[in-house]
């Protein structure tokens, strides 16, 4: 991770000279480390090579544990703080070159980091500038945090604390015991914040630092022991503020510390570990518990299964049933209005039989009656006929017996 990120800087690799120590250490530490750096120095692109890189190595007789609890515990602050001073001063005393210009310092457990840090902190062109430092975490604890609570602005309370304390005592923050109610830059994070905005600050944290080199070659240094009841990064803090340089803080600029468990954070993943481990029980218990009673009764589910299917049966059945009667009375019902079309056709072709034979019989009886007609005007015409014979023959005899026309006419008396 940590040379992941020394290679992705964009600031020119060439101008980089590289600084490492190796102290109190019994594992493999050396071995991996120069391992990675000649891969990193093995890349094919020149520009992507490193200038200068030194490995020192110095035992400087730390006894602290390096498990959470005895590096971040409180009664480990004073000593281990001072142990870190000495360790800084000598790296920086064994690597500063007359050429150097600036001096960064880096944690190997910084999670995440602009590329552009040294260019982006070298900008404000301050004689001490550090960034924000926050870190993630896990979600059932908040999902992030500040981290480095080392670096703040001076509290009239801090200051009246410092003036209670022995003269070799060392205020920490971040502790229960050292209540100074100082601004810290941590606290003061907007992530829509400005983060080219500075903020002054009086103590530094040690996890991204980056210091002019004229700082250093002027005397300032890391105090491995108490300066102004503070040491190591703080106390350097101090002691640029007393030297009249610069020191500023970016409250928006942010990077991200690798999550660490704290001592809190592991006592509650034990104890979320004892509520699972409790749940686990609970279920497997509830489990064998429904498995003896699905074996007692291990007959009942076939057993319901075919129940089912019998009265799936039935119910489709009667389904069927009620399809096929309803199609029956459809049926019927279709076949009676047929039969009553039907009789309604017979009906009309009876009507249109019974219209031909009254027409016959009205034909028939239209000509009998002209028969009847045609008989009385022949007995007229006869009758007419007979009646001018007869009166031919009155006139015939009348005009024998010599009667006269108006003696015919007269009537008698």
């Amino acid at each position: 991770m940590f040379f992941a990120h020394l290679k992705n800087l964009t600031y020119p690799h060439n101008l980089i000279d590289l600084a490492f120590l190796v102290g109190d250490s019994k594992d493999n530490t050396l071995d991996l480390l120069n391992s990675k750096l000649e891969e990193l120095q093995a890349d094919p692109e020149p520009k992507n090579q490193f200038g200068e890189i030194s490995i020192l190595q110095k035992d400087f007789g730390q006894k602290v544990n390096q498990d959470v609890e005895s590096r971040h515990g409180f009664a480990a602050q004073a000593g281990r703080r001072k142990s870190m001073a000495q360790a800084r001063n000598w790296l920086l005393s064994a690597a500063l070159r007359p050429t150097h210009s600036w001096v960064y310092w880096r944690d190997v457990d910084v999670e995440t980091a602009p590329f552009t840090i040294l260019e982006d902190l070298m900008r404000h062109n301050k004689d001490v500038i550090v960034p924000n430092v926050w870190r993630p975490l896990p979600d059932w604890l908040g999902g992030e945090q500040p981290y480095d609570l080392n670096s703040w602005q001076e509290s009239e309370t801090a200051l009246a604390l410092a003036d209670t304390l022995d003269e070799d005592a060392v205020i920490v923050e971040g502790y229960a015991e050292y209540a100074t109610w100082r601004p810290h830059l941590a606290y003061l994070r907007d992530p829509y914040g400005d983060p080219d905005m500075e903020m002054e600050i009086d103590g530094v944290g040690g996890v991204s630092i980056l210091a002019k080199a004229k700082v250093f070659r002027q005397g300032v240094h890391f105090p491995a022991f108490s300066f102004e009841k503070h040491a190591e990064t703080e106390g350097f803090g101090k002691m640029a503020k007393r030297m009249k340089f610069s020191v500023v803080g970016l409250p928006h600029y942010t990077i991200w510390h690798l999550y660490e468990p704290s001592v809190d954070d592991i006592r509650h993943m034990e104890e979320m570990e004892k509520e699972r481990k409790a749940k686990e029980a609970e279920e497997v218990a509830k489990k064998q518990k429904e498995d003896k009673i699905k074996e007692q009764f291990d007959n009942k589910g076939s057993d319901w299964e075919k129940d089912k299917a019998v009265v799936q049966n039935l119910v489709q059945k009667a389904k069927n049933e009620e399809k096929e009667e309803a199609k029956k009375r459809e049926d019927e019902k279709k076949a009676k209005e047929a039969a009553k079309e039907a009789a309604k056709e017979a009906a009309k072709e009876a009507a249109k039989e019974d219209a031909k034979e009254e027409a016959k019989d009205d034909a028939k009886a239209d000509k009998a009656d002209s028969a009847k007609d045609e008989k009385p005007k022949e007995a007229v015409k006869k009758e007419g006929a007979d009646a001018k014979k007869d009166a031919v023959k009155r006139e015939e005899i009348h005009e024998a017996w010599g009667v006269d026309e108006k003696e015919k006419a007269a009537p008698k008396q």
